[in-house]
């Protein structure tokens, strides 16, 4: 179809298909004018409507004890009790990262926090994702420090505390950097807002900044690859001020504690538009906007190019118009703007004008549950099987495994992060008591004796080698990274990257990887409260590894039950909890010998996972513990090792098993847990885990020497925690910096 007039194919520079504007045009009984095509452009964008994947993410489970608010508002909700809700989301601020990287970041943290005190909560922490190419190209550590530069200003700016995350690096993210952002707020239960156009008649009042032409198409520039022609679409990059948001959330928070609201709904993707239709939706009404009253940073703007701008730092309020002048009380008060430009209606129309003038017209239900939802095809991918097969010999056959956990501790992935997270504040507000570096964030919930325990977690490399299982870990990894600070796992969010779905082999990793977060947070009870799907993910035709990103909230009811990872005391017992198998694919050591990544990734068996969950917390409440830590990326001696760090205490260790050394050592297997106790608590402990069916190997025992001294079998590792120390801590700064 083309128009007439002049032969052009009116869907294509709005992201639409050929089938798609026809069937708008068959809703609409008419064809659509510009604006309104640019409307539908962006609100049937993968982004915002999630055709793609909505048949997939119905697999989910989002209800649950503790859930509060699931999957269709702003931000998830969980109960924590004594009154107190936690609200959270994590989002993806990917494409923006990778071409202008500071802003990309900084309005990436930006907008999930509006998320968060759009439902009614004071936002109290934020935890970033990361990931990116190999740090010996210019290019990844310009982004590296610039999105590191991006997120701390602007949490830093806003005085809320980056309390965990984790930053991650392979050659596949090299031209599409990973930016997850997440952020928690704490409400009062009886205080939750929801972004619904409620009550006919009622104001549409637009807050906080001015709209300009940053940010335009956004949306539709998260559903597009990426290649090295992108430099030019920096326009497409909003630009945040984080010392409005703060004025915005202080008066935001205030008019709602005031009860001044009937709804409200922060911009964020597609801006004006996906914030008036998405509101009106909910509420089964219309909205009609005079265009003429939205208050403009630059004159000139088009229309459509004011709908779709993503100007930072603006919410949209519905307010009943005898509320109207103490609104605007409040943001005078904080020297913001309100502007009323439009009402609810009850037409069900999303209707766009300038005074008596119609500029657009649409049922709020086209724009959003009339989206397409496809069902893509896929097929396993070629490479799946191939990469099955693997040669260990390196590392079964490396002759100095101390030297080997020396070179670990240095690499990227395995280093100390502390050149990343020291840029962010990680204690404002006086409530972290664990922040980065170790399993999980901590933190006091106000008013209560009770902890809130944060985590984020995914191995691409698994995921790319075994979807389903790769996912089934990451959920399982970021839950016990919860317990063991002694935390119950309650309910995750989630940021699903990957590649372009419209090719099949891509699509199949996405079912698999959906397939294994359903059947793990079923397992774990964990249900998903809500999160973000991020798919084009590509740079030059080449796809990111699928990386499905966990954020795991849990709730420790006595916070001086808290737990550590780092040994406490000399002559403590140390015990290996799981069990070890002989499994090296997909290990960092075989990637770091070899630089391949192949192999069968570890066995993940469920019911195992949640047993060791529920025998971390128990023992925890019986104050059984002085450190617990989870084996994951790297093996036993990286967790060991990471265990020695906070006290420098050494190691005497000795044991005996059925595996070679190298899988011992360095070996993956899921899921294990070092913990470390007074030998006095050892019988308890051993009970606990007997009648949990959670098998045990005691190792030795902590020592106040400069000693790390290991043997299984016949083989040994020995150095001293020094050396691990000075590895592990200095490297990835010289890497790091430009």
């Amino acid at each position: 179809m083309t128009t007439p007039a002049t032969g052009e194919k009116p869907w294509k520079e709005h992201g639409l298909t050929e089938d798609e504007y026809e069937r708008i045009s068959e809703l609409m009984g008419r064809e659509a004018n510009h604006l309104e095509l640019a409307l539908f452009g962006v609100m049937w964008s993968e982004h915002c409507c999630y055709k793609d994947s909505k048949k997939e993410l119905a697999k989910f489970p989002t209800t649950g004890p503790a859930v509060l608010q699931g999957p269709g508002e702003n931000a998830g909700i969980v109960d924590v009790g004594d009154g107190y809700g936690i609200a959270f989301k994590m989002e993806s601020h990917n494409h923006p990262s990778a071409i202008e990287p500071f802003q990309g970041a900084a309005t990436g943290v930006g907008g999930i926090i509006r998320d968060i005190f759009a439902m009614g909560a004071r936002p109290i922490a934020s935890l970033d994702s990361l990931r990116f190419g190999d740090l010996d190209d210019h290019r990844v550590k310009s982004l590296l420090n610039g999105v590191v530069a991006g997120i701390g200003t602007y949490g830093n700016c806003m005085g809320i505390p980056t309390v965990a995350g984790e930053t991650v690096f392979h050659p596949s993210y090299k031209g599409n950097p990973l930016v997850n952002a997440m952020s928690v707020g704490i409400l009062r239960t009886d205080k939750i807002f929801r972004g619904r156009a409620s009550g006919v008649g009622n104001v549409v009042i637009l807050a906080g900044s001015r709209t300009g032409r940053d940010g335009i198409k956004g949306a539709s520039f998260a559903s597009e690859e990426l290649s090295d022609k992108d430099a030019d679409k920096r326009h497409n990059v909003q630009v945040g001020d984080p010392f409005m948001e703060k004025l915005l959330l202080e008066a935001t928070l205030e008019i709602l504690d005031r009860d001044l609201v009937v709804g409200l709904q922060d911009l964020g993707a597609a801006g004006l538009t996906s914030s008036g239709c998405e509101m009106a939706g909910r509420a089964g009404n219309g909205l009609r906007m005079d265009l003429d009253l939205v208050p403009l940073r630059e004159e000139g703007l088009l229309d459509w190019e004011m709908m779709l701008s993503e100007s930072q730092e603006r919410m949209l309020l519905i307010v009943e118009p005898k509320n109207v002048p103490a609104v605007r009380e409040v943001f005078d008060k904080w020297d913001l703007l309100a502007t009323a430009i439009g009402e609810v209606t009850d037409d069900g129309n999303f209707t766009l004008a300038r005074g008596e003038r119609i500029l657009a017209s649409v049922p709020a239900a086209f724009l959003t549950e009339k989206a397409p939802v496809y069902s893509r095809p896929f097929v396993e991918p070629a490479y799946f099987k191939e990469r099955k097969k693997a040669d260990f010999s390196a590392l079964l056959g490396c002759p100095d495994l101390s030297k080997l956990l020396i070179d670990l501790l240095a690499t990227p992935n395995l280093s100390s992060k502390h050149w990343v997270y020291e840029q962010y504040d990680s204690t404002v507000m006086l409530d972290t008591v664990f922040g980065p570096s170790g399993d999980a964030a901590l933190l006091r919930i106000p008013g209560t004796a009770k902890g809130l325990a944060l985590a984020t977690d995914c191995n691409g490399r698994y995921v790319y080698l075994n979807p389903e299982r790769g996912a089934m870990i990451a959920v399982a990894e970021s839950a016990l990274n919860v317990a063991a600070v002694g935390a119950k796992p309650l309910a995750i969010t989630n940021c699903l990257n990957f590649g372009n779905p419209e090719n099949p082999e891509i699509f199949w990793q996405f079912v698999k990887a959906t397939d294994g977060l359903a059947e793990a947070t079923r397992v774990l009870e964990t249900p998903v409260t809500g999160g973000n799907v991020s798919f084009y993910n590509e740079y030059d035709g080449k796809a990111i590894y699928p990386t499905p990103v966990i954020g795991m909230v849990g709730c420790l009811e006595n916070i001086e039950k808290r737990v550590s990872h780092g040994f406490k005391n000399a002559g403590d017992e140390v015990l290996l909890l799981g069990k070890s198998r002989e499994e090296l694919g997909a290990s960092e050591a075989h990637r770091f010998l070899t630089g391949r990544d192949e192999g069968e990734v570890p066995e993940i068996d469920l019911a195992a996972v949640k047993s060791l969950i529920d025998s971390l917390v128990e023992a925890a409440k019986l104050g059984l513990l002085h450190s617990a830590h989870d084996v994951s990326d790297g093996g036993l001696l990286v967790a060991l090792a990471e265990c020695c760090f906070p006290s420098k205490l050494g190691l005497k260790l000795s044991w005996t098993g059925e595996i070679s050394p190298a899988a011992a050592f360095f070996g993956e297997s899921r899921p294990r847990a070092v913990v470390s106790l007074d030998a006095k608590n050892l019988g308890s402990l051993e009970d606990l885990l007997v009648r949990n069916s959670v098998p045990f190997t005691n190792l030795g025992k902590t020592v106040p020497r400069d000693e790390f001294s290991l043997s299984y079998n016949e083989a040994r590792v020995d150095a001293t925690v020094s050396a691990l120390l000075a590895s592990w801590r200095d490297s990835f700064r010289k890497l790091a910096e430009i």
